[in-house]
């Protein structure tokens, strides 16, 4: 009989289950979330009481709102977090009260680029705190079966053949114990020790800036309503002498909870944050001292540009800010931390349930370490672009009244302030590189042993592929999202597939890939969802906007992960039903590591 946790550390007894997670933020809240609704037995731990009590990430973009769907978690996300349409523009000024400099749409919600969003998902933008997702995705595992143990602290691990061997130490007694899994997912954070006792290899120089974070509690609604965001850019070269003339106001609460961000020397250590130094940077970035306030928390943190090459070795995976440390431009950190565990968690379900060989795994790595890499290179160049804006008034030295003078300048007729003018809407309109980048978001390609090529190159980019997404059925992609219909009602097609099952997508003249799908699938000990889209199939295509995206015949077949990743695509129809049988067989075969014999 296995020990409880609680038992285990009173008595020393080993704790069993097959994956252990540690960590308890969004990458090891999601791990155990997904594991736990594939049927997977999962145990999380955190060294921490509670969960995040600081708002931190909150972007929650289209891509991990799709995963969270596939799980039945969107709508209860939706009703707690921040609308879509409140994200507004991005508002750069000297402060809130102050002179505004200019803004940029982000998010898609402007009117040129938001029917590019809602081609691309049935899902909105949201802004999330890790207040609100974190206890969302928690509740949800443990109600799916996860068990979750708080005040548990990772302190080494020992891999063998058969599993892994993990000793933790409970915080409240001091008593050491060890749970026994097959696997391990190390998600604890940027200074993760999972990751530090794999010796993962590194990259980048680190730590590159520091930051503080301060969030408080103030009624500022007068200075915005009207122009809804969820950031505020301020400049004020000279303002501060431990800083370097950028600070941020987001809002986490509409419009009356916040959190300050204001940058320093990393060289020099942050400020003693006292009441006072908050209260006077407060005032510099609202602009008056015409309100009150009550501060919740504050914290120095470090801006990294640090990412893994490497991300699993053996039955270890590492997950979220453990291989990826970077700026929270972009608001890429929790989604891909999210995104992570959607990769893996499904991987780990099959090869636990004993239908894919544990070569399976060897693909998180292949597919998730370039990620690591392109969204920490994304997200400091964002920060590295911000400067234009300086540049553009001529402010990168920081003499306290430069400001003043240049505003008057960029205010003034003559070629002097035209060109002014023009620099700043260019460098401020070059922000939806971080704003609007909706094609790092969505354009992720994976190549993998967990892919089978069809011999198509992959299609070039029509457009700019870090600004817009690009549907496409191309084996390594995600499924394109539109709307059909079944039964007459719209549903998407991202709908039709997913939830921990693989599923076959065809239409009419396809028959076959479906018997073949249900024959495998009985064969192996799978259920893999059966798909048919055309006039009179069970899901219609009657905007004809599926025949537009699926690069496929209407006999065709697509094969996709449970992940809604194409795995493998034949574009026509099979010549006889042997034929489908023995394509399907390999194809899916070769991404489960299956003999095909």
């Amino acid at each position: 009989m296995t020990a409880s946790p609680r038992d285990a550390a009173e008595t020393g007894a080993t704790v069993t289950t097959d994956v252990l997670v540690v960590g308890s933020g969004p990458a090891g809240a999601a791990a155990a979330l997904f594991l736990a609704s594939y049927g997977t037995p999962t145990l999380m731990v955190t060294k921490y009481g509670r969960l995040s009590d600081t708002p931190r990430a909150h972007i929650t973009n289209q891509r991990t709102m799709e995963t969270l769907r596939d799980v039945g978690l969107e709508a209860r996300l939706m009703q707690e977090a921040t609308p879509w349409e409140q994200m507004g523009n991005t508002t750069f000024c000297t402060s809130l009260a102050g002179e505004e400099l200019g803004r940029i749409p982000s998010w898609g919600t402007d009117t040129v680029r938001h029917a590019d969003y809602e081609l691309q998902s049935p899902c909105t933008m949201l802004d999330a705190p890790q207040t609100i997702t974190e206890p969302i995705m928690v509740q949800a595992a443990q109600e799916r079966g996860a068990r979750v143990r708080f005040d548990t602290e990772y302190v080494s691990h020992v891999q063998d053949d058969d599993g892994v061997t993990t000793t933790v130490r409970d915080r409240l007694t001091g008593a050491e114990y060890a749970i026994r899994s097959k696997y391990l997912v190390g998600a604890d954070g940027a200074r993760s020790k999972v990751a530090a006792d794999l010796d993962l290899p590194f990259e980048g120089p680190g730590a590159v800036a520091g930051a503080l974070s301060i969030v408080f509690e103030a009624d500022l609604s007068r200075f915005v309503a009207h122009r809804p965001s969820v950031l505020y850019w301020m400049l004020q070269p000279g303002a501060e002498k431990e800083g370097v003339g950028l600070g941020v106001l987001r809002m986490i609460k509409p419009w009356g909870e916040w959190m300050l961000m204001w940058g320093y020397e990393v060289a020099a250590g942050p400020p003693e944050l006292t009441d006072d130094v908050v209260r006077e940077l407060a005032v510099k970035l609202v602009g008056t001292d015409d309100f009150e306030m009550r501060v919740k928390s504050r914290s120095p943190w470090t801006v990294n540009h640090h990412f893994a090459t490497t991300i699993a070795r053996g039955r270890v995976f590492c997950a979220g800010d453990a291989v990826h440390r970077h700026p929270p431009t972009n608001g890429l950190g929790s989604n891909t931390s999210i995104q992570d565990s959607y990769n893996l968690a499904w991987k780990l379900a099959h090869v636990v349930a004993g239908t894919a060989d544990p070569s399976l795994l060897d693909s998180y790595d292949a597919e998730r370490a370039p990620i690591a890499r392109q969204i920490v290179e994304r997200a400091n160049q964002s920060i590295a672009d911000t400067g234009r804006i300086l540049s553009a008034l001529d402010l990168e030295h920081t003499e306290a009244d430069a400001l003043e003078r240049q505003l008057a300048l960029w205010k003034s007729p003559g070629p002097e302030g035209e060109k002014i003018r023009a620099a700043l809407r260019e460098a401020i309109a070059y922000k939806a590189y971080e704003f609007d980048a909706h094609g790092v978001e969505h354009n992720q390609r994976y190549a993998s042993a967990a892919v089978v090529p069809d011999g198509t190159p992959m299609p070039e980019y029509r457009r700019d592929p870090e600004l817009y997404a690009q549907p496409t059925t191309w084996p390594g992609a995600k499924l394109p999202h539109t709307w059909v219909t079944r039964d007459g009602h719209r549903v998407s097609t991202l709908d039709l597939v997913g939830h921990g099952r693989f599923s076959v997508v065809t239409g009419i003249g396809g028959q076959a890939w479906l018997d073949a799908a249900r024959s495998l699938g009985e064969e192996w000990g799978l259920t893999i969802t059966p798909v048919s889209i055309g006039p009179g199939q069970e899901i219609e295509d009657p905007y004809g906007t599926w025949a537009e995206l699926r690069e496929i015949e209407d006999g065709g077949v697509l094969l996709l992960r449970p992940d809604v990743y194409v795995a493998g695509r034949h574009a026509s129809a099979p010549s006889s039903p042997e034929q489908a049988a023995d394509w399907l067989r390999r194809a899916l075969g070769g991404v489960l590591g299956r003999p095909v014999g």
